[in-house]
């Protein structure tokens, strides 16, 4: 069983306490122990600011985490390898993990696009535009505006063609979502769940879902409670695998994944709290669905198309 997480936040966790080590430390929902422990062989990494820090020094911010995930993600840890494009998985050695960098929001680049350009020297691949409210880019999906792409916006995201970057829209308002879709190359909502199950804003309307389908883009199932029962403190795994289900029934199944958000949310889905977990998720999986389909979503679909080929 090989695992492809699509969204975590456990530089935010290094960020907020130097103290944790990324080794082993148990406040961490992800970390190398857990890693090994679930046979997860591809995790993406967000650069995540907080809104507390002051807008002066976003960028600072954004800065340290991309060192974190250098200095304490992969230098001491030989065995987790840098990942720019889908020809780094292909050579991964059994024993060996795969770390993608990612930008969940640009408030970090303010309104210069050298600070975008700097982030995707240092290797980031994926690049949400938004968190959940307004910036210069665009519209968050609880920014009451519900605007789109603003005229920066459509430079950072030209700037992401150009890279050959994909542009994650999860988080996107609904207008900024569909302005992506029409001027992106390379998209995918890397932690989303579906609205006509669980009404939230930051939940994936069923005409979105196909829209991402029909552009052979990716979908990553969330395991944030609120997002998948409408509880804040309490979901399960079926309510996921209804999640799971749904898009696989708007034509989905060679589409979707999982992107946990582990290190991001204070409750988690019962029986599904960290890596390690993601056993008790494959179980559950294997009651409904053949070991193919499994596989697909468990890894193969996002691991065939994730991150796009470098330049």
């Amino acid at each position: 069983m090989k695992i492809y997480d699509t969204h975590c936040d456990v530089l935010y966790k290094l960020f907020m306490d130097p103290t944790l080590d990324f080794t082993n430390s148990p406040e961490l929902q992800v970390n190398l122990e857990r890693l090994k422990a679930s046979t997860t062989k591809v995790q993406l990494f967000a650069i995540y600011v907080p809104e507390s820090v002051h807008p002066d020094l976003k960028f600072e911010a954004a800065l340290r985490m991309a060192d974190l995930f250098y200095e304490k993600v992969l230098k001491p840890h030989p065995q987790i390898k840098l990942v720019r494009d889908k020809m780094d998985i292909d050579q991964l050695a059994d024993d060996e993990f795969g770390a993608v960098l990612t930008l969940e929001g640009c408030d970090a680049i303010g309104q210069d696009l050298l600070k975008l350009r700097t982030l995707l020297r240092l290797g980031v691949r994926s690049v949400g535009l938004t968190w959940n409210y307004g910036n210069y880019v665009a519209d968050g999906a609880l920014e009451e505006r519900g605007a789109g792409l603003s005229r920066f916006g459509r430079q950072v995201v030209q700037l992401l063609n150009e890279t050959r970057t994909i542009c994650d829209v999860s988080h996107l308002s609904e207008q900024g979502f569909w302005d992506v879709m029409e001027a992106a190359d390379h998209v995918f909502a890397s932690h989303s769940n579906c609205y006509s199950l669980c009404p939230h804003p930051r939940n994936l309307r069923d005409r979105q879902i196909r829209a991402l389908i029909e552009r052979d883009s990716l979908i990553g199932v969330t395991f944030v409670p609120e997002f998948l029962s409408g509880k804040k403190e309490s979901a399960s795994i079926d309510d996921v695998i209804r999640h799971l289900e749904h898009i696989c029934s708007l034509g989905g199944e060679n589409h979707v994944g999982f992107g946990s958000d582990f290190d991001g949310i204070k409750f988690t889905v019962n029986n599904l709290g960290g890596n390690e977990q993601y056993e008790n998720l494959w179980n559950e999986l294997q009651k409904y669905y053949s070991d193919i389909q499994v596989h697909k979503f468990l890894y193969e679909n996002m691991a065939s198309r994730l991150p796009v080929q470098s330049c």
